[in-house]
């Protein structure tokens, strides 16, 4: 039994189903590298609101429909910012236009049809359900009004996120737009600081270059001022420097 198919009027729109984010760590990894590798790919974008396993109210009488809470939604066209729950009516009207779901052992075959069903109902227009434990990837796209299968899966570029889909013999890829892979968690500190290594060494050698400069600059200006003094002794002398030829003037 779904824990909010009974309504509590105190609390019409709980922001919990009392289920898990994920039932295993492979699920789990897969759901945080998707919507973390968004939330940095749209960092910049102010209007794209990204989460993971928020439940989604499409419409505010719940004796219509209750909420799904997709693994991850993407809703363009809203603000980011803080939900316990995405309310559609509070935010526009406007539905997540993408929404991924990531299987597990325990997802039975009529859920996920429910779950398409839902989301061809409620307006999402690319739905993404992929399989990690057999390798299977499936991509629905809205036509027509209606979620329809994508039969050319690898190489898929999403039309509204701009990453591709690369479905390896063993594993699925994801890239972003500029051909960067979506990477875990570890995979991106190391990333980082692999970055920050390489900025130090070249602030080290931009360093190194300005002590030889200016190491430089004090030996010319030493230079100069040893001419200057010879100068000075010469006219003391009562002999002009300019006159001099410096081929045969040794000191």
């Amino acid at each position: 039994m779904n824990p909010l198919s009974r309504i509590d009027p105190d609390d019409p729109y709980p922001e919990s189903d009392g289920q898990p984010m994920a039932d295993n760590t492979e699920q789990y990894e897969w759901i945080v590298r998707i919507k973390e590798n968004l939330e940095i790919l749209f960092a910049d974008r102010a209007d794209v609101f990204i989460a993971g396993d928020l439940l989604w109210y499409p419409v505010p009488d719940r004796q219509i429909i209750g909420p799904i809470a997709p693994d991850v939604l993407v809703a363009f066209g809203r603000p980011k910012g803080k939900r316990g729950s995405y309310k559609q009516w509070e935010e526009g009207g406007i539905a997540p236009q993408v929404v991924f779901e990531i299987l597990s052992p325990s997802n039975s075959r009529k859920e996920m049809a429910d779950k398409r069903d839902y989301y061809e109902i409620y307006g999402v227009e690319e739905y993404y359900l992929y399989d990690p434990d057999r390798n299977r990837l499936e991509i629905w796209r809205r036509e027509d009004g209606r979620l329809q299968p994508v039969s050319h899966l690898n190489g898929w570029v999403s039309p509204r996120l701009g990453i591709r889909f690369a479905l390896r013999p063993e594993t699925l890829e994801l890239f972003d737009p500029h051909g960067r892979p979506f990477m875990t968690s570890v995979e991106l500190a190391r990333h980082v600081e692999q970055a920050q290594a390489r900025a130090d060494q070249e602030q080290a050698r931009a360093n190194a270059e300005q002590a030889r400069a200016e190491q430089e600059r004090a030996r010319a200006d030493q230079a100069s001022q040893r001419a200057e003094r010879l100068a000075e002794r010469l006219r003391a002398l009562g002999i002009d420097p300019e006159t001099l030829d410096p081929d045969t003037h040794q000191h």
